[in-house]
Parts: structure tokens; sequence; C-alpha cells
């Protein structure tokens, strides 16, 4: 039986990892992360997010998470899959399309056809898209961040826009959750998210 693939998506501070990780080893499952779960991953994470000074253009940006994409699937997330492993991720392709197609204005249908042909076709079986408040968010963030964290708030408005309006799209494959309440009440949402959409 091949392994089911779950992402987690969101803007920052949303609690993904967290949830990410409750859900993991809850079923067992791998527990994976983007940009950078790979040793080229890591070098690509740190060209796209460690340098400002260096900062690559939207396009750049955008095929440079491709090649992280594409490495992750092909080294990570395909041989756990194959194997029957179910596969949870920090995120995946709904980045992209809210990042670099809504934020950086580079066009859903362009970003998932680059995505697409990264993955090989593989998508994730559901997104958990979490949701919380710019006050939420601000009061969780303990440091400056990184240079897309650092964007301004216009950008990260189209980046939250951007995530509602593909759940809003395709809800058979997106699932909304309220990320702001308390750890466990969000971990409860998700379970029961997971059981009736996948029966895992």
């Amino acid at each position: 039986m091949t392994g089911r693939l779950i992402a987690f998506e969101g803007g920052e501070a949303a609690g993904k990892s967290t949830q990410a990780k409750l859900l993991a080893d809850r079923l067992g499952a791998l527990l994976t992360f983007e940009p950078g779960a790979t040793d080229s991953g890591a070098r690509i994470r740190s060209l796209v997010l460690d340098s400002p000074d260096l900062a690559p253009s939207p396009h750049t940006e955008a095929l440079l998470m491709a090649a992280d994409r594409a490495q992750h699937v092909a080294e990570v997330i395909r041989p756990a899959l194959d194997s029957g492993i179910h596969v949870v991720t920090d995120r995946f392709i709904g980045s992209s399309l809210a990042y670099q197609g809504f934020g950086r204005h580079l066009g859903v249908e362009d970003v998932l056809a680059l995505s697409l042909f990264a993955t090989g076709g593989l998508q994730s079986d559901l997104n958990v898209l979490l949701e919380v408040s710019e006050e939420v968010a601000r009061s969780r963030q303990s440091s400056p961040g990184d240079r897309i964290e650092a964007e301004n708030a216009d950008f990260h408005q189209r980046v939250l826009d951007g995530f509602r309006t593909l759940a809003q799209q395709d809800p058979e494959r997106w699932v909304v959750i309220d990320g702001g309440r308390s750890v466990g009440e969000v971990a409860d949402a998700v379970n029961a998210a997971v059981r009736d959409r996948l029966g895992v």
C-alpha cells in the first residue's frame, strides 16, 4: 500500500511545525519539511532565505524552491510513500503557489506547472491550512526571521489571501483549521480532519 502525503500550510508562526510533528507522531509517519530537508536543499534554503544582500529575483526564487522540492521528493518523500510509509511535511506545493504565485505575482498556473514538473506529478493527498490572526502570529514570533518572513505586510497579506483562495478552489484537497486555539485543540481538529478525509 502506498503511503499518504499530508502537507501543513499557512503563513508565518501559524503552528505548522508543532502540528506536523504531533500528527507524524500519531501516524508513525516520516516527518519532513521544506525548504532544506536534503543536503542540496539546505544549500538552496540558505540561498533563498539567509542572504538579504543576495536576494534572488521572484523567478529565481520560484526555480530554487522547485529545485529543492525535486530533490526532496526524489530523495525523501517518494521512497517513503513507495514503502507504504505516510509522510507529513511542513510546507509543500501550496507554499510555492501562495508565496511565489500570489505573493510574488508570478501566477498560480505557472508556479503549479513548475512544481508538478519538479515532483513528477506528485501532489499531497491533503493540505492542512492553519490560519491565525495577525496578532497571534506576531505574538509567536520571537526573532526577526528570514528574508521572506521579513517581507512587508502587503506581501504577507497576498500570501494569506492566496492560501485561502487555494483552499476555496480545491476543497477536496484542502482543509482549513483555526490555528489560534491551544495546541491540543488544534491537534484534535487536525486529527479529526485527517481521519475524515484519509481514514488514517
